[in-house]
């Protein structure tokens, strides 16, 4: 392992090992995609049946542990378990560990569940190409992990404390440059927080400045802090901004505590978001088990993307074993409805939680295109040396085990349709305009006027 790994990678994620849940969401819904001005077309008709388990396709154990975060990404995980579709599929003694931190899901996956850890479960992006290369790992070492699926898209936001309110900061911050210039003049910059660096949640907030012509590592304070903590911190004034994902967004604007100035929805619509992961050696041995987790999660996902379904799915997610908060912090959101606490209210079910199919396609699979974005923004931001542009195809062949995804759909009955014929979602625009194009990671570095790599 270079020096640079171990001069910047193990020391800044070790310094971040107690750093709280906070994620992202992402979406998918079955059958017609959203309907135009915010309608939805889905009925709990369009939910394709699943078949049983054959004796053919019986799992190998009937036993896993799987981790996650109290966040909405994490609901097929829960409604799986909750709604009987792991146990459907014979994965009957399913046991979901909730993590106090993405550090501390790092540290259960490396020692496993015989040492008292995790299996897989619930990661941010791209942490299962991190562990697998070792560059998050106690000592470096290689943890192999395979990407299993997409778990949902959207469901993240951009808040800030309400002393900014009226001050320019939005979607387009070039309003509120000179908000920036004037704080990081002080002793007291903007601050700002995510909950893991150089993932999911910290590439949002990053996007989200450097288009607003906002460097985030030299003209603002980004730091990595618990999500409990950063809302106490902006309750007494000390942070300004968070980047998370539901139900921290909206219950800051709940309790009057800040406002959203951007969903992630608004920066890139249909993004990727978080993914089931597992450790390569637990499916290498369990491959029939690992197809009957992903049949479940796959008929969660569906059963989540019924709107009908979501007032019963915040009632689950919300109780104290899970998230431990009120149902209706999450019953908005899971309608398309934001109260942004600044005046601004979205009402469009396209831009809420997707977990099996959106307008762009599939939700559930878990594309490559995405993994080489996730990627390439390590680059960019310098979390990963240049050479991982070329290097990145082969790590995504490793890690990424789509092929699994697809056999289990096939084996469940669902719609050729709904299994994509490519691993590529193609060209991806965000709200500034850039493009990413998969099959040129280059070009899309050099169109972007902030970054930390030369290209």
């Amino acid at each position: 392992m270079s020096a640079f790994f171990h001069q910047f990678s193990r020391r800044k994620f070790l310094l971040t090992a107690a750093a709280s849940a906070g994620a992202v969401l992402l979406k998918g819904c079955l059958g017609n995609p959203p309907e135009p001005g915010g309608g939805n077309a889905q009925t709990q008709s369009a939910v394709q049946p699943i078949a049983n388990t054959n004796p053919e396709q019986a799992p190998e154990t009937k036993r896993v542990k799987l981790g996650y975060i109290p966040i909405v990404e994490s609901a097929p995980l829960i409604i799986a378990k909750e709604k009987g579709f792991f146990a459907k599929y014979g994965m009957t003694d399913v046991e979901l560990s909730k993590q106090a931190s993405w550090g501390s899901a790092r540290d259960n996956v490396e020692i496993g569940s015989a040492g008292g850890g995790i299996d897989g479960g619930q990661w941010q992006m791209p942490m299962p190409h991190l562990i697998t290369e070792g560059i998050i790992t106690k000592g470096n070492q290689k943890i192999p992990m395979y990407v299993l699926a997409q778990l949902n898209t959207h469901g993240n936001g951009i808040a800030i404390a309400n002393k900014h309110q009226g001050k320019g900061i939005s979607l387009q911050l070039a309003g509120a440059k000179s908000l920036f210039s004037q704080l990081k003049s002080t002793n007291t910059p903007f601050t700002a927080a995510q909950t893991f660096p150089a993932v999911n949640q910290d590439f949002w907030i990053r996007y989200w400045l450097a288009a607003g012509g906002i460097d985030p590592d030299a003209d603002i304070k980004l730091l990595t802090v618990p999500a409990a903590q950063t809302v106490a911190n902006m309750k007494t004034g000390t942070m300004d901004a968070f980047s998370t994902g539901d139900p921290w967004p909206y219950r800051i604007v709940k309790d009057k505590i800040g406002f959203l100035a951007a969903l992630t929805a608004e920066i890139w619509k249909n993004h990727p978001e978080e993914y089931f992961a597992m450790r390569a050696d637990w499916v290498d041995k369990n491959p029939k088990a690992t197809k009957a987790l992903l049949k479940g999660i796959m008929e969660a996902q569906q059963w989540l993307d019924n709107f009908e379904n979501r007032k019963e799915a915040a009632q689950i997610l919300g109780g104290r074993n899970y998230f431990n908060l009120p149902a209706e912090i999450l019953e908005g959101p899971y309608q398309g409805q934001y109260d942004m606490g600044d005046g601004r209210k979205i009402d469009d079910k396209s831009m809420a939680a997707y977990y099996w199919k959106d307008e762009k396609g599939s939700v559930s699979y878990p594309y490559k295109s995405h993994d080489m974005w996730f990627i390439t923004e390590s680059v960019r931001w310098g979390f990963l040396p240049k050479d991982y542009l070329t290097k990145a195809k082969a790590l995504i062949d490793k890690v990424n085990r789509e092929d699994i995804w697809r056999e289990a759909a096939k084996e469940a009955g669902i719609a050729a349709a709904d299994i994509p014929k490519s691993t590529s979602r193609g060209v991806e625009e965000f709200f500034d305009g850039i493009k990413f194009d998969p099959e040129n990671p280059e070009a899309y570095l050099k169109s972007l006027k902030i970054k930390k790599v030369n290209v």
